[in-house]
């Protein structure tokens, strides 16, 4: 039996997007583009006939804007959406309303020219429209797992590109402890009701969640807003400290850095690992090098296995270790692919995460 193909629907004002997009969404085998509408109205005509898989939408457009049609959409007929932004500051400031709204993820208009760029940039268009469609949104029920594979045939790199294995050796705990968090999918907002739970002086915290370049330092800003720590986009060379939370720059990865008994990361550019950068992989692989038993890994909703074999490294390092469950994970990917190795020495549901990072923080 032939496998279903994730139907897309492209959503955007401008011809020369709406043709890039279809060229690199029908370039992979497992995605149809069920049709492309220069407008949210037009759009809206589309979906009576055919329900897509999954939208990509574009913010700025003649009749309606994306995110008024976002809204829409999710009171009325909830299907996951892919908001499609160029590279802007500004724009990234609006693309954090349209998550608050209920998209699952964000993507970059592919830049047409530049080989290397649009490699890259068309595997992670893929890979976040294929994440979608198996993301739980409002009461439809997902795409099965099994269904949708990820990845194209080339071999995926790990972490060993940025750091050798660790050694093996655990690290006594010495020093403060530091959180390491790792999410994709869905970990915008679930990342938001972590950091909304943590104290003001809680653990130094680093995170990695899967985002393109520039929305970082805008999703940062979002949750420093609303958190009582303190919530920035790392630069090279910050230090870990309580009550401050470190977010990999999009396009960067970050690993954790120990200078006696003090933590800090160096970002870097780099090959993308486990098809990701940042990727979680790498964090995770320097905390267990870094850290040891000195860590607290906490592994998020996200599809694929980024972070999964980080995760076992930092738990074989003594680090403590969490998986977010299934129930409460909008894509239960890098959290089942944790639990399968054997990485989490719990698994909670998202609301009980901030508090077991404290427990075990207080422990130790």
């Amino acid at each position: 039996m032939p496998q279903k193909k994730i139907r897309v629907l492209i959503i955007d004002d401008s011809a020369s997007v709406r043709q890039t997009l279809t060229a690199v969404l029908s370039s992979d085998p497992d995605i149809e583009v069920m049709g492309a509408a220069s407008d949210p109205i037009a759009a809206a005509r589309r979906i009576q006939d055919e329900v897509p898989d999954v939208i990509t939408l574009d913010v700025e457009m003649p009749r309606m804007d994306g995110i008024t049609f976002l809204r829409k959409l999710m009171a009325q007929r909830p299907v996951p959406v892919v908001m499609c932004s160029s590279l802007t500051e500004a724009g990234s400031e609006t693309l954090m309303q349209a998550l608050e709204a209920g998209a699952v993820d964000i993507i970059l208009k592919p830049r047409i020219g530049v080989a290397d760029h649009l490699a890259e940039s068309s595997l992670r268009i893929c890979e976040v429209v294929k994440s979608a469609a198996l993301a739980r949104v409002g009461g439809r029920r997902p795409r099965d797992a099994m269904e949708v594979r990820m990845g194209g045939p080339e071999k995926k790199l790990t972490a060993d590109a940025m750091l050798p294995p660790p050694s093996g050796r655990a690290m006594a705990k010495t020093t403060e402890m530091v959180v390491c968090m790792g999410a994709s999918t869905g970990g915008t907002e679930s990342l938001r009701i972590v950091l909304e739970a943590m104290p003001a002086n809680a653990p130094g915290i680093v995170i990695v969640q899967h985002m393109p370049e520039k929305f970082t330092a805008a999703f940062a800003k979002r949750l420093n807003s609303l958190c009582a720590v303190e919530v920035k986009e790392a630069a090279d060379g910050d230090a870990v400290l309580r009550g401050h939370v470190l977010i990999a720059p999009g396009d960067r990865h970050m690993m954790l850095e120990r200078q006696g008994a003090r933590y800090f990361v160096s970002v870097k550019s780099g090959p993308l690992v486990s098809r990701h950068r940042p990727s979680v992989d790498v964090l995770f692989r320097s905390a267990a090098q870094s850290a040891g038993s000195n860590a607290i890994g906490v592994i998020m909703t996200g599809m694929g296995d980024d972070g999964a074999r980080g995760l076992q490294e930092m738990k074989a390092a003594n680090a403590f270790t969490i998986a977010q469950d299934e129930a409460t994970s909008v894509v239960f990917g890098m959290p089942k692919e944790a639990i399968a190795r054997g990485a989490a020495a719990k698994v909670v549901p998202l609301n009980a995460i901030a508090s077991e990072v404290l427990r075990a923080a207080s422990r130790s």
